[in-house]
């Protein structure tokens, strides 16, 4: 049964294909930042305006097809980011500052080829489209899914997500089992010194040399706080701090993430970045202050249900990564994975010269839009089986 499902779904993609091309292209031109996607979310409805869909987490939305019952969600995310877009195509970025560099209009035009498809089969479980907004930013839209009762009122009983993914051969799908991407956190470090002037540090307490040795301790903890074998990451984004070249500043600054793969290694680094921070600074007579702000859980995916995606992939001659990709990026469909059974499928496109996630050179062709939805039905199709 389940092979003539998938069947007749991919079948189904592959004539919407041409359409689900044309609504990415109208997604990508007209990018929403995070928490503001409205105009894409209102894209995507009004291409499936055969379906009832609710509002879900403020600029999100959700829907329902076939029986009641026990049901499959496929989620794809609504938001862009706010970089400037390089590609050159004619369907470029209309928004200044705006741009589609992470395939989410890609993931939203395979979901939509999708419903189309599913129009045209016999459904033998609930399939409920999400569409999620604020992937990119803290906090993000998923957790408010969640939060919102759906999953328990639509019996969502597994979670299904893609996305692209450079460092994947082209062609090729990743699934793997357990902890695939990190839980992450970000952190922001606050240095007060003695200002006074550039020509006489020996009167002054220096915030800035001060940070810049905190910051260089923090490079090398994971490897002695945390076992190297688990992976760890601590990156400092942003440094601030000071007013003029003579100057020397009342206070300088640092924000940065975190990156791990258990709990117990997350409360590690917390202690110790804030140890590290203060010992430093009590060391040059300074003080200083760590914040901070908790982010979402490892991505972790269901072990029955990766090996059932596995083998719906490989019925249709797809190839499924033989060394699952894993990676310390983040992505909030972890949220999914503490409410139900969950799939993170990552769609490989090949890195070319160099360009990846969030560069704005980054565009991932046609095949890469088919393969995310045969990938998304090969999902769904797992899941019924699973659920039936």
């Amino acid at each position: 049964m389940t092979g003539e499902l998938l069947r007749g779904l991919v079948a189904g993609i592959d004539r919407a294909l041409p359409h689900a091309a044309a609504l990415r292209r109208e997604i990508h031109a007209n990018p929403s930042l995070s928490g503001h996607e409205e105009p894409t979310r209102a894209a995507f409805i009004d291409a499936a305006d055969h379906l009832h869909w609710r509002e879900v987490a403020h600029t999100g939305a959700w829907a329902r097809m076939g029986p009641d019952g026990p049901a499959v969600g496929v989620r794809a995310e609504l938001d862009a980011l706010p970089i400037n877009e390089s590609t050159g195509v004619e369907w470029e970025s209309k928004v200044a500052g705006v741009m589609h560099a992470c395939g989410h209009d890609l993931h939203l035009a395979a979901l939509w080829a999708l419903t189309e498809a599913a129009r045209d089969v016999d459904l033998p479980v609930g399939l409920v489209p999400i569409l999620q907004p604020r992937e990119e930013i803290t906090p993000p839209g998923a957790g408010d899914v969640v939060a919102s009762g759906l999953i328990e009122d639509e019996q969502i009983e597994a979670m299904i997500g893609v996305h692209v993914q450079p460092a994947v051969e082209r062609g090729v799908v990743s699934t793997g089992t357990g902890a695939v991407n990190a839980g992450y956190d970000s952190f922001e470090i606050v240095v007060k010194g003695r200002p006074g002037h550039g020509a006489y540090p020996h009167i002054a307490i220096d915030p800035i040399t001060t940070l810049a040795d905190i910051v260089g301790a923090l490079s090398g903890l994971p490897t002695r706080v945390i076992d190297p074998i688990r992976p760890t990451v601590i990156s400092v984004g942003q440094i601030s701090g000071g007013t003029a070249p003579n100057v020397i500043a009342d206070e300088a600054s640092c924000r940065g993430t975190i990156r791990t793969f258990t709990e117990a290694d997350r409360d590690l680094l917390h202690e110790a970045i804030t140890r590290t921070a203060e010992s430093i600074a009590l060391g040059r007579g300074a003080l200083a202050t760590t914040r901070f702000v908790r982010g979402g859980p490892p991505l972790v995916n269901d072990p029955g249900l990766a090996h059932r995606v596995d083998r719906e992939l490989s019925s249709l001659g797809i190839t499924v990564a033989e060394t699952p990709f894993r990676s310390c990026g983040s992505d909030d469909f972890a949220e999914y994975g503490l409410a139900t059974a969950s799939v993170m499928c990552f769609v490989g496109t090949g890195r070319i010269d160099g360009i990846g996630l969030h560069h704005g050179a980054f565009l991932p062709g046609r095949e890469a839009l088919q393969l995310a939805a045969h990938t998304m039905a090969a999902g769904y199709v797992a899941a019924a089986g699973m659920l039936l």
